[in-house]
């Protein structure tokens, strides 16, 4: 075998290159495209705890490299594989049928190699999945590092009694199996969240650059990015990530933290080899007062260059600002404040407090040397109404005029789109939250995002907005903003042209599209092929600037010496993996597995 296991990452619709879909906003502010080739960190992770134990790993990002060229031929590059397993991510449920497509591809294929599937959708659709003749496990949970490595053990030995892994979905002939989630680890310090001494090491041993880049134009602009829990101390009503979420369906019911002394270990790490933003994912608030004065004062000695990225989930004081001030040179803030409505935010769990409140936490960041402020409105939320959406607008010039019209916070709005999260308290109580779901299984869900508008594919209506209040009133509040930055030269001209053009066009083009489906079945194909061209170019930031949500970086990279001294150290890595592997060939067999907690759920 060339290869222990082969780790893919699939687009969100398999045939994107055939068949362009109007994807609208859906993915404007994320960093990837509305193929959403950004693969979930945990592959890095798990490729790093393996290679660790002396297996070989390699990540391919065939989203992205279907994105980079249209002469990637998918079926050429996995013939060539051999393995003996591939693992396919299905965290993020609008990959729902670029995953599932890419898994009957690599099965017929390599018809005796096991598949496994792992995410959060994998973890919640497991007993769907294993349903496909060509899924052979699911893996679930939020942390599986450890679990792969047990599967991959009993793989490499032939050992079929799967019974005695915690949180494997798995299948035997005719027999299935769905043991407990019993493996709930209670921090994250054992592990590398994400796997970034992998991803170098591996560009190195595998000699391929391409294969693992985390998304499209990333060696233009190489953000990287840390995992500080899995968890959430938040109940946020439409978030897959929440409290009630990861209790329900991984579980978990408290926080698995990454220590500050390991988070700012994997900082020192990047800044070796990058010096583009590293963000922080979560609030780092969620770790306690303690937690955050520990993590600045180690970050303090570090004399770091990069700029650190920073999200608020709350209210922020005075004192947190200057405590981030004092400890980075430079740092910005994101906040997805979703709605003006103070209502509606306490109603739905983020940033529960006053208008007055949010705008103190914009003034303190400001005047404490932020660079730059993200702030996220969105369409489709709890108890939202039509003339709700627009009214974000307003507030967006309520906040600029409050802040000295400070041109350090950049706005945007987007929908809730294209699906309500599964696990997320929305989901699971619609009728309680105001939904109406049109997605119920993990088979409806891959229906519905090969829809040719983003329209079609969103899963669902609230009691105030059907699907074409939720489309009208994120154009509208578009548009609304667009006027707003203009206004006060947060854009130029060209730039408002541009996009009030491509807000435009997408209108019209939902238009076309409603019209080609209320004809006869028949009749569709055609209208829609001769669409596909003009549409690709509006997935491209179709509401906002294309560098909107770019820091300003003077140098991606560090100096070539220490680019090359991090190559050479991962290496030496890798060597002493392979002695010890080689004197102790039984080692990770040696590996055992101490459940975390005594509920278990199926």
């Amino acid at each position: 075998m060339k290869y222990d296991l082969v780790l893919l990452h699939a687009p969100s619709v398999y045939d994107f290159r055939k068949n362009s879909l109007l994807a609208g906003p859906i993915s404007d502010v994320v960093p990837s495209s509305p193929v959403f080739e950004m693969y979930p960190i945990g592959l890095t992770s798990i490729a790093d705890y393996l290679e660790q134990y002396g297996l070989r790993v390699k990540i391919i990002n065939i989203a992205n490299r279907m994105l980079m060229s249209d002469n990637f031929d998918v079926e050429k590059k996995l013939r060539k594989i051999k393995t003996r397993a591939f693992g396919i991510d299905l965290h993020w449920l609008p990959h729902a049928h670029g995953s599932i497509e890419l898994a009957k591809i690599v099965k017929s294929l390599h018809p005796e190699t096991p598949i496994v599937f792992g995410g959060l959708s994998s973890t919640y659709y497991h007993k769907e999945l294993i349903q496909y003749p060509f899924i052979d496990f699911v893996l679930r949970g939020d942390s599986t590092e450890k679990l792969m490595l047990l599967l991959m053990n009993k793989l490499e030995t032939g050992n079929t009694h799967y019974a005695d892994i915690p949180n494997l979905t798995w299948k035997k002939g005719s027999e299935i199996g769905y043991n407990p989630i019993t493996y709930v680890p209670k921090d994250l310090d054992d592990i590398d969240v994400p796997g970034y001494r992998y991803t170098v090491r591996s560009v190195f041993k595998y000699r391929n650059f391409l294969d693992p880049l985390p998304y499209n134009g990333w060696l233009q602009y190489p953000n990287t990015a840390l995992l500080t829990a899995r968890g959430c101390t938040q109940n946020c009503l439409i978030c897959g990530g929440s409290r009630e979420a990861y209790d329900q369906n991984c579980n978990r019911n408290s926080l698995a933290l990454r220590s500050p002394k390991k988070l700012v270990e994997d900082i020192q790490f990047i800044s070796r080899f990058s010096r583009a933003p590293i963000f922080i994912l979560h609030d780092l608030r969620q770790g306690g007062r303690e937690y955050v004065d520990e993590f600045f004062s180690r970050l303090k000695q570090l004399n770091l260059k990069n700029e650190m990225v920073f999200e608020l989930f709350q209210y922020a004081d005075e004192d947190y600002f200057r405590k981030i001030e004092e400890s980075v040179p430079n740092y910005s803030i994101e906040i997805t404040l979703e709605t003006h409505d103070e209502k509606i935010r306490r109603y739905n769990g983020k940033f529960s407090c006053t208008n007055e409140k949010v705008i103190d936490t914009l003034k303190f960041a400001l005047k404490h040397s932020c660079k730059k402020i993200d702030l996220f409105f969105m369409v489709g939320i709890p108890d939202q109404t039509y003339a709700s959406c627009i009214e974000n607008i307003d507030f967006c010039e309520t906040i600029h005029l409050a802040c000295n019209k400070d041109q350090r916070i950049f706005y945007f709005v987007a929908p809730l789109a294209p699906f309500l999260d599964p696990a997320s308290p929305a989901f699971e109580h619609p009728e309680i939250h105001g939904y109406k779901k049109f997605c119920h299984t993990l088979e409806d869900h891959r229906k519905a995002i090969t829809q040719p508008s983003w329209k079609h594919m969103l899963s669902f209506e609230t009691k105030h907005l059907t699907r074409d209040d939720i489309v009208n009133a994120t154009y509208e509040s578009a548009y609304k903003l667009n006027d707003f930055k203009l206004k006060y030269g947060l854009i130029d001209q060209k730039g408002y042209e541009e996009i009030k053009a491509k807000i435009e066009k997408s209108q019209a083009y939902i238009e076309k599209i409603d019209h080609i489906l209320a004809l006869p079945e028949s009749e569709q194909a055609v209208p829609l092929a001769n669409l596909q061209k003009e549409i690709e170019e509006l997935n491209k930031y179709s509401i906002c600037g294309k560098n909107e949500l770019k820091w300003e970086v003077q140098k991606n990279y560090a100096n070539f010496f220490s680019l090359a001294m991090v190559g050479l150290e991962q290496l030496y890595v890798e060597y002493k993996n392979k002695v010890k592997h080689a004197l102790s060939p039984k080692l990770r067999y040696q590996f055992k597995l101490e459940p975390e907690r005594q509920k278990a759920k199926m």
